[in-house]
């Protein structure tokens, strides 16, 4: 008696039998056989995922980056770069250059640091008392305090802290790393961005922009409460089955389709990949419950004030620990003192953003650390530039921008603490010693996470693209143990 598809039951058992064997053998085959034998649209060039993990040009400690960025610019002054010999200058009019969001000025009032200076650590170093947390962890900072930038404006000079350009259109650093070095976890964006509840910041999504890259390099923003990514649920009638058959189908006409291998497409259809994997993976990522109370309490999240940075810090350790390779959370939104840029009250507003801030970072540094992640993880904290010595306006506290020198930090991923590097001048206004770019901090953060910053490039307009650009940069040495 023969079946409906024309098998006799002893054809159909035979048959389902032997492929138990091709189940078998599937197995042997390893996860990356069938796709070894795939190609590209042409049907000639064998397929490879963009985002698959790739091994770097250098032996390395680190594998993922957090950038803790301070949107607005913090004061370097009244932060991390100790000035003894402000203190009695108060009030005084000096001579003094300066160049901010004002313009050129030859002559300023001295607004002294209104917080004091204590030490901390083995290393002695002077912190003032707007961190006293973070400042128990300074014996694994390596701090920056001779940084420079281009710009004193915001846009062009977060654009260039992110991308190393004070123009639009070039790739982030996240999506040179991701470019460079893949995801470890496939079901995951390798680049993940946060925000602060005020706002994003005043360039948008060009700070996390993929550039002339192909738009699978790009970040993708995670939102801390409730589901991570806005439309990512399957809708209720749709069963997984169905919705791995339709985005099946559509792979086959985009493939059709896309055989001039238009770079936009292709990034479209792994991003539908993407997202069907992360239907389960992104909500497990950021489900908090089953950390400790102990735990959330040490990034501050029993507190009002420092609950939302917290959150996201204590995100970031997750995502991290998934193989997310690059993770950024914003410091400040919006305009004014929404964020860190105190053009009028000073006191007011680096109290509120640092107070948010403080407990926060120093619970990821302790946490990282006694989980044994704090070798494999970079931390970079830091604005576009820091502050000027002088006050902007003829009465009040606030200080204007300052691109001529600045502080920033790292920690962790092969980072030497415990130091301080280049200097500013007396008063903070601009660095003098040790002179350092901000693709030099770039460079030192591609060879941190094993990528010889002359040997990434990617060719676009005819050339050899670089982070670090044509000139190139040398990473800052002291800081590579």
């Amino acid at each position: 008696m023969k079946n409906f598809c024309g098998q006799t039951r002893r054809e159909f058992i035979w048959e389902s039998g032997a492929g138990f064997t091709g189940c078998a053998l599937a197995g042997l085959l390893g996860n990356d056989f069938f796709a070894s034998q795939t190609v590209a649209a042409d049907g000639k060039t064998p397929y490879k995922n963009p985002l698959a993990e790739k091994k770097g040009h250098l032996p390395t400690k680190a594998k993922s980056v957090i950038f803790l960025y301070m949107y607005g610019g913090p004061s370097h002054i009244d932060t991390f770069d100790y000035k003894p010999k402000m203190v009695g200058m108060d009030g005084k009019t000096i001579d003094v250059q300066t160049f901010g969001r004002g313009g050129h000025k030859n002559q300023g009032r001295v607004v002294e640091p209104r917080w004091k200076f204590k030490q901390y650590g083995k290393c002695g170093k002077y912190v003032s008392d707007l961190f006293p947390n973070l400042a128990k962890h300074v014996d694994d900072i390596g701090f920056i305090h001779s940084m420079t930038a281009d710009s004193p404006i915001h846009g062009s000079a977060m654009i260039q802290m992110n991308t190393g350009k004070i123009l639009s259109g070039s790739p982030s650093l996240g999506s040179w790393l991701n470019y460079g070095l893949g995801t470890v976890n496939e079901n995951l964006p390798g680049y993940v961005v946060m925000l602060d509840p005020r706002g994003g910041p005043i360039s948008g999504a060009k700070n996390w922009s993929s550039g002339y890259m192909p738009a699978y390099y790009e970040g993708t923003m995670f939102r801390s409460e409730g589901a991570p990514i806005l439309d990512l649920s399957r809708p209720a009638n749709i069963s997984e089955a169905s919705q791995r058959r339709l985005l099946d189908t559509l792979r086959e006409y985009n493939d059709d389709h896309n055989k001039a291998q238009n770079n936009a497409l292709t990034a479209r259809v792994a991003s539908y990949e993407l997202a069907f994997k992360m239907q389960t993976s992104a909500p497990e990522a950021v489900d908090i419950s089953k950390e400790t109370e102990k735990t959330k309490e040490l990034y501050g999240m029993n507190n009002k004030k420092t609950a939302y940075f917290g959150k996201q810090c204590l995100l970031a350790r997750r995502l991290v620990e998934r193989g997310v390779r690059f993770v950024q959370i914003y410091s400040g939104g919006g305009h004014n003192d929404e964020n860190w840029d105190a053009h009028g009250d000073l006191e007011f507003n680096h109290n509120m953003h640092a107070g948010e801030t403080d407990l926060p970072i120093a619970g990821l540094l302790t946490d990282l650390k006694q989980r044994g992640l704090l070798e494999s993880t970079l931390i970079v904290w830091g604005g576009e530039f820091g502050r000027q010595p002088t006050a902007e306006y003829a009465k009040g506290s606030g200080r204007d921008h300052n691109a001529y020198g600045f502080t920033m930090w790292m920690a962790g991923g092969g980072v030497k603490g415990g130091q301080s590097i280049g200097t500013t001048d007396e008063i903070g206004s601009r660095a003098v010693d040790r002179k350092f770019h901000v693709k030099h901090l770039h460079s030192t953060v591609l060879q941190l996470m094993g990528l010889d910053p002359e040997r990434l490039t990617y060719f676009y307009a005819g050339l050899d693209q670089k982070l670090i650009g044509v000139e190139g940069a040398e990473p800052i040495k002291e800081l590579i143990s």
